[in-house]
């Protein structure tokens, strides 16, 4: 039985690959006619209907799940995305599916409030300061976290335009 587990008949190996191959032309396919939007990590929706392709592929590819079925999941779920991005236009539906971005830092300081709401430590903040090549906290004018869960890192001797900031919760 060991032999059953670590391999499959030359059949299913060859079904695997023929799946794989169609699973991918599918994706690409609807990919093209919906847009690249579909593959952003711009709201949380949009990162949970990533994760979902690609389980949907590992799923039809792996499993004896018709190709038909999978092509069908992805084609849904890409539909819906494009029907909600539409929507999402709507300030209520905005705050359905999108979190607003969090400032974290403010002129060289740590807001403990923010950073608590988020469940950030200081230390993340600081490992993202190092990737911004920041040297001086003075230099910091300020540190988002944003829709997509990424942090940016916003630092010079200059004011931060208004408008980088619009949109940012402030605890």
């Amino acid at each position: 039985m060991a032999a059953d587990w670590l391999w499959t008949t030359w059949e299913q190996a060859g079904l695997v690959l023929l799946s794989a191959a169609l699973m991918l032309v599918v994706v690409i396919a609807v990919i093209r006619v919906v847009g690249l939007r579909s593959l952003s990590k711009m709201s949380s929706f949009d990162f949970a209907v990533t994760v979902a392709i690609g389980s949907i592929l590992a799923s039809t590819v792996a499993t004896p799940t018709p190709v038909a079925n999978g092509a069908l999941a992805v084609a849904g779920l890409l539909g819906m995305q494009a029907v909600i991005a539409k929507l999402r236009r709507s300030t209520l539906l905005h705050a359905v599916f999108d979190n607003d971005p969090m400032l974290l830092m403010s002129d060289g300081e740590f807001l403990p409030e923010a950073l608590s709401a988020c469940r950030i430590t200081e230390s993340d903040v600081v490992a993202k300061l190092r990737e911004a090549n920041v040297l001086n906290l003075s230099e910091v004018r300020a540190v988002v976290l944003e829709t997509t869960g990424d942090i940016s890192v916003l630092h010079g001797d200059v004011a931060v335009d208004d408008i980088l900031l619009n949109d940012v919760a402030r605890r």
